[in-house]
């Protein structure tokens, strides 16, 4: 009887796999047509998140590239109050995506989020227009003016546009383009590397667009009406979202948080603090004293995440004085460019266009980058050649502000002379604007070389399950390079009395507050310079070892393993059914 049993029960298998298989469609027909219809699908997603990527980074770009003009012409701003203000928005609209990201985590949702960040960042971009508006010029009759704001007002619906735009931007590049969106989790080193320099390259092309045709709005056409475009291209990014809502917001996984990455950090040094006088050791490494085995309250996965994550932030604080030094372009050589002779064959050249001397390096050099990563290197010495890649890119920053620095003296043997800038008459000098361009070149050639390979490094060497937490991280450390530049310039100017950042250019010693800059930047090169090696093997072997042994993850890869050999031997013309029972 059990024998017959068996046999039944064979029988049946046998039965149900023939019918499953009467069902499953052909795999070179409906199957072919449901693949194709999901790669149209991701693609058509990738299309719609990157629209709206660079539509965000159009009212970004557009806000930013004239703010100095506009602050000091408009609002009475001395140079180095201006020079703050704009990299303090910089900053801040780069520390809100994390601060988003983490309340559509935990406490509301990321559908009424997004809606809620769209209605911030279309209220901020509407209100910098009405600060812009020149309301003195619009009458009812010859008597009566329709409005006007005061400094003070104009100063308060400033300052409160900005945080509203901040707080927007915030929403679309954690919720609708977080990293996550364009599903990298199963490519290689070099797609990857190839991903971050081409996403880069897009949006520096856009800014370059950005800084010639809104800056030239702004300043020569209709300057009052140029923060209108920002408040347009926002406009295109609602429609986008409109359009494909239901596909666009990316959902995450849940198993892993920023809250718990910090949460690990703090009940390690809880632990410590508390063990420090009774136990001498037992631990390979402080995090470890977060486990639940160690009188932690967190599981040896979560731990060992944080672990791998924790070994980036060397590269991460490397980069703060970094993007100190990148900053430089919309504030102190901004000023620069501004207090040097902008006519060309008869046409006012607008102040921010010469961003785009700085842009052009990374559109020449990405193209060129990729040929030679896809030709000259193997999987074993990418690693290498990224971190070559960032301590040049650093040393090529480090010499952008000296030379900005010898530009500032050489500036200042021309004469004087008046220009008219944003129907204000400058007393500016003589030197043609282009004299600054080496300066701006060696920026660019710096952006190429750094960020990309930095992205790469940040998103590779830890475990998938915390690749958003890890550039999370590198955005708060660049955010932090940010607000460390708008430090260093109220110090300049509180310390010297205005002497090394001043109003009037040719009254001052502006040259010194680069070359100070300068020698920072040096050493910052060579303290990265000495633990570059930690980061140049990424073979498979490797990043094992450096991401730690996480069972989540080799569980995960047993899974995929087997998913594959059941299809190879579905596949498989040879196998009988009852072989494959």
């Amino acid at each position: 009887v059990p024998g017959a049993d068996t046999r039944d029960m064979q029988e049946k298998q046998l039965l149900n796999q023939m019918a499953d298989k009467e069902q499953r469609p052909l795999p070179g027909r409906s199957n072919h047509a449901g693949n194709l219809s999901q790669s149209e699908k991701k693609l058509r997603e990738a299309i719609c998140v990157l629209l709206v990527e660079l539509c965000e980074r159009f009212t970004f770009f557009g806000i930013v590239c004239n703010m100095i003009l506009f602050c000091t012409a408009k609002l009475g701003y001395r140079n180095y109050q201006a020079a703050i203000v704009n990299m303090c928005f910089v900053g801040i609209s780069m520390l809100t995506p994390v601060l988003v990201g983490w309340l559509a985590e935990c406490f509301v949702g990321r559908i009424k989020l997004v809606c809620i960040c769209m209605f911030l960042h279309f209220l901020g971009t509407a209100l910098l227009p009405v600060v812009a508006f020149p309301f003195e010029d619009i009458y009812i009759d010859r008597r009566h003016i329709l409005h006007t704001l005061t400094q003070r007002e104009q100063k308060i619906v400033f300052y409160f546009a900005l945080l509203t735009a901040s707080l927007g931007i915030g929403g679309i590049r954690a919720i609708v383009c977080p990293l996550s969106a364009y599903n990298l989790e199963d490519c290689g080193l070099k797609e990857l590397l190839s991903f971050f320099n081409w996403f880069y390259w897009l949006v520096n092309l856009n800014s370059a667009v950005v800084f010639v045709s809104i800056s030239y709005i702004q300043q020569s056409v209709a300057r009052n009406l140029g923060f209108l475009i920002p408040f347009v291209s926002m406009l295109m990014a609602m429609i986008t979202i409109h359009m494909v809502r239901g596909e666009m917001i990316y959902k995450p996984k849940t198993d892993s948080s920023l809250l718990t990455t910090f949460g690990v950090i703090s009940s390690a040094l809880k632990v410590c603090c508390v063990r420090y006088h009774y136990f001498s050791g037992g631990v390979t490494n402080w995090l470890d004293h977060a486990k639940e085995n160690y009188g932690g309250q967190y599981s040896e996965t979560q731990v060992e995440s944080t672990k791998s994550l924790a070994r980036l932030f060397p590269l991460f604080a490397f980069q703060i004085l970094y993007r100190t030094c990148i900053m430089q372009i919309p504030s102190g050589y901004y000023l620069q460019t501004m207090n040097s002779n902008l006519h060309f064959s008869g046409f006012v050249l607008p102040v921010a266009a010469m961003n785009v001397i700085s842009i052009v390096p990374l559109l020449i050099l990405v193209p060129i980058l990729e040929c030679i990563n896809l030709c000259l290197f193997s999987s074993k010495d990418t690693g290498q050649s990224l971190t070559t890649y960032i301590v040049v890119g650093q040393l090529s920053a480090a010499l952008s502000v000296m030379v900005a620095g010898f530009s500032e003296v050489h500036r200042k043997h021309f004469p004087q002379l008046e220009q008219m800038l944003s129907e204000e008459v400058l007393l500016v000098s003589s030197m043609p604007c282009f004299h600054l361009a080496p300066q701006y070149i060696l920026l660019g050639v710096a952006e190429a070389l750094v960020t990309p390979s930095c992205s790469l490094l940040s998103f590779w060497l830890v475990p998938e399950r915390i690749r958003g937490i890890s550039m999370h991280f590198l955005t708060l450390f660049n955010g932090a390079g940010c607000f460390m530049g708008a430090f260093f310039v109220q110090t300049a100017h509180a310390g010297t009395q205005g002497n090394w950042f001043p109003h009037l250019l040719h009254e001052g010693k502006l040259e010194r507050f680069f070359f100070f800059l300068a020698s920072l930047m040096m050493v910052n090169t060579l303290g990265f310079w000495t633990i570059a090696h930690r980061y140049n093997n990424l073979n498979q072997e490797y990043t094992n070892e450096f991401r730690g042994s996480l069972p989540e993850e080799k569980l995960l890869k047993h899974k995929k393993a087997i998913k594959h050999y059941d299809s190879v031997l579905e596949s498989s013309p040879i196998l009988c059914p009852m072989e494959k029972t």
